[in-house]
């Protein structure tokens, strides 16, 4: 059942078991789990099914330290968020990932890479993909010209990705939620406070507002903030009238460890012969798979860098590829998302440069690697406050020299097993050469991948969340979604944070089955 919020009597009381704060991809990917149960499930998001400037605007904030994007545009604030204009690429964590590593300072997962098998799985049926294979073997018995470059696989190996279509889930689940009678959606109501008890050791009701000037009060059993891991953060460190510091953030810790994916361009191979690397090409919405260059997990414990893939593309076209960095500057994210696919068609036309041919031996490396955790890389609250009464959020991105030494290991690992099978040549960009310099270039990027900031621990010292993603010390509420990621890895959070969050709903299942 859907309702406006915005029509709703000004005060009104709403009551359910389980209230979901978000219908984004994780918000979302809990209600589906839900529907036809006997429980009531409120969903809360904040903007409606379109576009809409005044919510949109209270996305707005400011970005201090490297470099980022508008704050306005890099989230979508309405039913099916991000996945509004997501670009479908998915695939794994690997086991290393949730390893303690003691090069990577704050690393170490309370779970493991087989806690979330079972629920990738059943992720991949969210985002519409094939099978659950991320082997490349079983891709080559369907297609044997996926050939892959001779590299010694103990250096460097294939991470395969698979592609949704992209799934948008504002279209495709609006009529299951709508239709669904236990589940009551409701738009146009932003949470704007969360209110605890005295021992603020559990959550009484929350506060929902909007544009019409109706304020709403919900009650429920638990909470689940669903939100992205800028607006999570946000939303507990403006719940202040309880908790000073913010609920859950005792230790100071909400907000901390924001971290992005680096994605940049890092260098150039060159081929000692024409091949058409159907393994590693890419075309949006038509390409099912596709791999991407890796280096084994006992090459980074050696060389203690952090984890990272590099994938390929014709270099003639890249050549002619604007820094994506520098073609999403707006606030509008419908215009931005028009001039970066103008930015690739562009680039899809252009000749190849002089010394670029054939076009089908050269090809641009570009590295995407994880940030390293940093609790100098943070949310925190703005003085300015939005058109609710919200404080608007302030980014400070803050990158480590590790992140650049990683970079500059995975490329010159890639290149010395190119040039020992004799099949390319790697040159690594200016930026790179001076192993002492941990500067960025202009042009350096992150893929909209927001993580952390609520992050996982059992230890309360640690973290803000447990393993079952409950804030610490307050009894019915949770956190869903990439804010709770400890580390980063080297795949888009999607595919991870859906499973994260239906990992959420099996243990509220169990928690209300046992009450």
């Amino acid at each position: 059942m859907h309702i406006d919020a915005r029509e709703l009597r000004s005060g009104s009381v709403i009551e359910g078991d389980i209230c979901i704060v978000g219908a984004g991809a994780a918000g979302l990917s809990i209600a589906l789990e839900w529907i036809n149960s006997p429980h009531k499930i409120i969903l809360l998001e904040g903007g409606g099914f379109e576009y809409d400037e005044k919510v949109q605007d209270l996305y707005d904030g400011k970005t201090t330290g490297q470099h980022y994007f508008p704050l306005r545009s890099a989230r979508l604030h309405y039913f099916g968020g991000t996945t509004g204009h997501w670009a479908g690429y998915c695939s794994t964590m690997d086991e290393i990932d949730f390893q303690k590593r003691d090069w990577v300072p704050y690393s170490g997962w309370p779970i493991t890479r087989k806690d979330l098998d079972p629920f990738y799985a059943r992720a991949q049926e969210n985002v519409e993909l094939g099978p659950y294979e991320y082997n490349l073997d079983y891709w080559q018995k369907k297609d044997p010209d996926l050939i892959p470059l001779p590299l010694d696989k103990n250096v460097v190996w294939n991470k395969i990705w698979q592609f949704s279509p992209p799934t948008r889930f504002g279209p495709k689940y609006r009529k299951r939620i709508e239709d669904a009678k236990n589940i009551q959606l409701y738009t146009y109501a932003n949470l704007t406070d969360i209110i605890s008890n005295e021992n603020v050791s559990a959550v009484k009701q929350v506060t929902v507002k909007n544009h019409a000037g109706k304020e709403h009060t919900v009650h429920a059993k638990y909470f689940i903030l669903a939100c992205g891991a800028i607006q999570n953060a946000r939303i507990l460190l403006a719940s202040n009238k309880q908790a000073p510091q913010g609920l859950g953030n005792d230790q100071g810790l909400v907000g901390r460890f924001f971290m992005e994916h680096l994605e940049i361009k890092s260098g150039e191979l060159w081929l000692d012969r024409p091949n058409s690397m159907k393994l590693y090409m890419m075309d949006f919405g038509r390409t099912k798979m596709r791999s991407e260059l890796a280096i084994s997990a006992e090459k980074q414990r050696e060389f203690k860098i952090l984890n990272g893939t590099v994938s390929l593309s014709p270099l003639a076209t890249a050549r002619n590829t604007r820094p994506i960095i520098d073609v999403w500057t707006g606030k509008d994210p419908r215009k931005d998302i028009v001039d970066l696919y103008q930015n690739f068609r562009k680039s899809d036309h252009a000749k190849p440069p002089a010394g670029a041919s054939p076009i089908d031996k050269a090809f641009q490396l570009f590295t995407r690697v994880e940030q390293a955790p940093n609790p100098s890389s943070r949310i925190t609250l703005d003085t300015e406050k939005d058109s609710l009464g919200m404080p608007r959020s302030i980014l400070n991105w803050i990158l480590t020299p590790l992140e650049k030494k990683s970079i500059r290991k995975i490329d010159e690992l890639i290149g010395q097993q190119a040039g020992l099978a004799g099949v390319a040549r790697v040159k690594l960009l200016e930026y790179l050469w001076d192993e002492n310099d941990y500067t960025w270039p202009s042009f350096t990027g992150g893929g909209w991948h927001h993580m952390g900031t609520t992050r996982m621990s059992e230890d309360s010292k640690a973290g803000v969340v447990d393993a079952d993603c409950r804030v610490h010390g307050i009894a019915n509420l949770y956190v869903a979604g990439s804010s709770c990621f400890v580390t980063a890895a080297a795949p888009n959070p999607t595919l991870t944070l859906i499973a994260l969050s239906i990992r959420l709903s099996d243990h509220l299942k169990g928690k209300l089955k046992r009450h």
